[in-house]
């Protein structure tokens, strides 16, 4: 999808002066070109033509780049890692929810493609990066002094709510289905998980992870 294309479940917003497009997003910025603001970090053909992202009022008309700029000055101190086996269709969804909370970086752990439709382009505001494997991520966890919390639903796990959840770390999320590999389980410091009340044994992995995340942001964000 196209950065300027808009995501099909945009949120109307407005931005003073300018006339929105149907249903979604601004038009172009009033009065010409003679009114555009001067900061570098507008983007000359979104003020020309509109900006129908789906991005908050705050970024209306910046640049890509700017934009991205701006969240490396916010970023909260979790770290969101990701197994990737077998090409799971809700890597993108959390690759989405990362960047909704605000996550410092999405790791991407065995197969280096993954499918970006649930990310709905919000990977290009998010950094992700990739690791072969479960020993390579683990290695740099430990350099860089992170403890690795494994999200699953196994034997031992505390359930969130309850559990020990440092301010930096990384969240370390497995496959919809088979979840967390054994590697991944022994690379973690802990094990937590989501209280259910149903009758399935786990909840969708996007899911899962938002309710994690946003557990963190709770705690944490200001």
């Amino acid at each position: 999808m196209d950065e300027q294309t808009a995501a099909p479940d945009a949120e109307p917003t407005s931005h003073t002066g300018s006339v929105p497009q149907p249903g979604y997003g601004v038009g172009p910025w009033p009065g010409g070109s003679d009114a555009w603001p001067l900061d570098d970090h507008y983007d000359p053909d979104l003020l020309a033509a509109g900006d129908t992202r789906n991005v908050i009022d705050r970024y209306r008309y910046w640049r890509m780049e700017a934009i991205v700029a701006d969240l490396d000055t916010q970023r909260h101190p979790f770290h969101v890692a990701i197994e990737n086996w077998q090409h799971d269709m809700n890597i993108g969804s959390i690759v989405r929810s990362a960047n909704a909370f605000l996550a410092d970086t999405v790791h991407i752990i065995g197969r280096r493609r993954w499918n970006k439709r649930g990310a709905m382009v919000t990977d290009r505001y998010q950094h992700v990066v990739h690791h072969e494997d479960v020993e390579t991520f683990a290695a740099w966890a430990a350099e860089q002094g992170l403890p690795i919390i494994a999200v699953d639903n196994v034997e031992g796990a505390v359930p969130v709510d309850r559990a020990d959840l440092p301010q930096t770390c990384v969240l370390l999320f497995g496959q919809e289905g088979p979840g967390l590999s054994a590697e991944a389980l022994a690379a973690a410091s802990a094990h937590i998980e989501i209280t259910q009340y149903g009758s399935t044994r786990s909840i969708n992995a996007s899911a899962a992870a938002a309710v994690i995340m946003y557990e963190w942001c709770r705690r944490y964000a200001d």
